[in-house]
């Protein structure tokens, strides 16, 4: 019985766990394609926020608050990746 407890718990754990998402190769796959500069703009300043990024803006840190932690800002592989095809798609549309 106490090891059926242990396996649930397990199972509860592991179900708590979010994986990254798959890397997309193009904008079109995150729907980037599809968005208004300033939802570009948020989608970008999102991968930040989550980072822990210090925002200085009053836009910045009405939307995502003033509130920064480690790693301030040090982005992973995948949210370089997807700030990059942000900013490509704010260039194409001169946001």
């Amino acid at each position: 019985m106490r090891s059926r407890a242990r396996l649930f718990a397990a199972a509860v754990f592991l179900s708590m766990i979010q994986l990254p998402a798959p890397v997309a190769t193009t904008a079109s796959a995150q729907g980037y394609s599809n968005m208004s500069c300033g939802q570009l703009w948020y989608a970008r300043n999102r991968y930040y926020a989550d980072a822990g990024y210090c925002f200085k803006t009053a836009r910045a840190r009405r939307t995502f608050g003033a509130g920064c932690f480690p790693p301030y800002g040090q982005l992973s592989g995948y949210a370089k990746e997807q700030v990059e095809i942000i900013k490509s798609w704010e260039a194409r549309l001169g946001c």
